[in-house]
């Protein structure tokens, strides 16, 4: 049964139960990708310029997204029969075999329950990617305007942090693993009482309440 809430959803809420059309059939919404991650992003429309260079950068990267346990998924409100034809030219004219399915969200049902279809942009969607975890949980939305695609490498970046956050309980600084203050080094969590900050002082830091280490 799909749930019917519209509207931007917010981070740590399930992504909403769907049963959705790709270019590799249906797909069940989030029950196909348990105890994967999922990466579903969004495209304004086929046979666009910048959304084919984001698909060709997808694609080259797909590898790396199946190594983190991630699989990709596309969407815009384009047909299936669209979706297909621009796969067969991305492959025959630029090279580049698209792997992953795309959603064909004719009916614009995929798009209303995640908030992409934003004021002044007509039916197109925006330039949206969701992070869910293996349980279904939503962990980390990006949206870009039509007018300016992605950096891939950013989503990559964002899904190794989160994995590396969440299986060791720490924080990512500012563009990890190449931060400017503390290279790829975590942070440690701000301590919650007195005696915790008071041992926190003899740990690598600026000060107890910004303290860090190595993952080795």
């Amino acid at each position: 049964m799909e749930e019917h809430k519209s509207g931007i959803p917010l981070l740590g809420e399930k992504l909403p139960i769907m049963q959705v059309q790709t270019t590799h059939g249906e797909i069940s919404l989030p029950e196909d990708y348990k105890g994967k991650w999922l990466v579903l992003f969004s495209h304004p429309g086929d046979f666009t310029p910048v959304c084919t260079t984001e698909f060709v950068a997808f694609a080259k990267r797909a590898e790396e997204f199946e190594k983190l346990n991630a699989q990709l998924l596309g969407h815009s409100l384009d047909q299936v029969f669209s979706h297909i034809k621009w796969v067969e030219f991305i492959e025959e004219k630029i090279g580049v075999k698209i792997p992953f399915p795309v959603i064909a969200d004719e009916m614009g049902r995929v798009a209303t329950k995640l908030g992409m279809i934003h004021p002044g942009k007509g039916t197109n969607t925006v330039r949206a990617v969701f992070l869910v975890d293996p349980h279904g949980i939503l962990r980390l939305m990006i949206y870009y305007p039509q007018e300016i695609g992605r950096q891939i490498d950013e989503v990559l970046r964002a899904l190794k942090a989160l994995q590396i956050s969440d299986e060791n309980k720490v924080a990512m600084p500012e563009n990890w693993p190449n931060n400017e203050l503390i290279g790829d080094k975590v942070i440690i969590p701000p301590p919650k009482d007195v005696k915790t900050a008071a041992e926190r002082k003899n740990m690598e830091g600026y000060d107890w309440w910004f303290t860090y280490k190595d993952l080795k």
